[in-house]
């Protein structure tokens, strides 16, 4: 199980006529480091070779003034493309979109996102925003022709426990999730390679309620179509992957866990990408099992993993994979 919890808000207000050269509004938004874990197998990174993780505030809106205008930026520093929803309360102004408005910024740089104008001279103009963001973008296809690895290793079996509808927690957002019934401590590998983007491993709580929901455990990895990929509960101090960092499919990146909203050991997958800055949407996909068949995994059924065609990591960095022009 595993609720939708990566939401983050900014708020700003100004007046025209007193408004400041540089205004900087902060964005709430986690960015945990991930760390090493002893014993490994073979192919699991070395904390040396892994890019720092991006900074506590990885995201800043600010707005500058220029001449009448007031121009609104949005700095991303996140290691893929976020998707922001402006929510703005104009007096004596109007903008270039019509508010709400959702917009992807790509990653690591600083993007123009709207300017505002007074709409009669001389009188006083105000405004007062909030803003929310998701990592991913909201332009997102997934490649419905892509084959899945199944999360573990070759050769192991494990049960779903519940599949795509499920009564219990698969809904909504969640309606294309995935559970396997597996102990802690299990070897997690990455379903498909990509850039790992969000990594949370400090937890030690879990529980079958949703207060137990901010102790989940989680590695997020953004897709090469623009989706992500949410592997959740995982245990404390058990992943092996840090943000910033290319792998590849069949790859090592976790231990599995309890934590967070969970009634029992086990693994939670889900693909999906990114509506705008609050919500997103879930994405069916289709797994590769030991008999060569794809199938897409139904509760109370058991899969064993074939043997990697490959797991070694492409020639990729968060500096290209995740770059895309801004997208309004």
């Amino acid at each position: 199980m595993h609720r939708e919890n990566e939401q983050a808000a900014g708020v700003g207000l100004g007046i025209m006529s007193q408004i400041p050269k540089t205004l900087l509004f902060l964005l709430l938004a986690l960015a945990p480091p991930g760390c090493a874990v002893p014993g490994a197998p073979s192919g699991c990174p070395r904390a040396s070779t892994c890019p720092a993780p991006p900074p506590a505030n990885a995201v800043k809106v600010f707005a500058k003034r220029e001449g009448e205008a007031t121009r609104f930026y949005v700095e991303n520093q996140e290691f893929c493309e976020i998707t922001m929803t402006f929510e703005m309360t104009l007096a004596n102004l109007k903008g270039e979109r019509q508010f709400p408005c959702t917009m992807t910024f790509p990653a690591g740089q600083v993007s123009e996102a709207f300017a505002l104008s007074p709409i009669k001279a001389g009188v006083k103009s105000e405004y007062s925003y909030t803003s929310y963001y998701k990592l991913g973008s909201n332009c997102a296809r997934h490649d419905d022709s892509y084959a899945y690895q199944l999360p573990y290793s070759p050769g192991n079996e494990h049960k779903v426990t519940q599949g795509f509808d499920g009564s219990f927690s698969h809904r909504g957002a969640n309606r294309y999730a995935l559970d396997w019934e597996m102990a802690e401590g299990t070897w997690v590998r990455a379903a498909r390679g990509g850039i790992v983007v969000r990594v949370k491993d400090q937890s030690s709580l879990g529980g079958p309620t949703k207060q137990f929901d901010p102790y989940d455990n989680y590695v997020l990895i953004r897709h090469d179509d623009g989706t992500l990929g949410h592997y959740c509960h995982l245990q404390k101090g058990g992943c092996v992957v840090k943000p910033g960092q290319g792998v590849a499919a069949g790859q090592v990146i976790a231990r599995s866990g309890n934590t967070g909203f969970s009634s029992g050991p086990h693994l939670h997958f889900c693909v999906f990408k990114t509506k705008n800055g609050r919500e997103r949407q879930s994405v069916p996909v289709k797994f590769k099992t030991d008999t060569g068949n794809l199938v897409i995994p139904t509760a109370g059924h058991s899969y064993r993993a074939p043997e990697i065609q490959s797991a070694s990591v492409r020639s990729i960095s968060a500096g290209t994979a995740a770059q895309g022009s801004l997208v309004r």
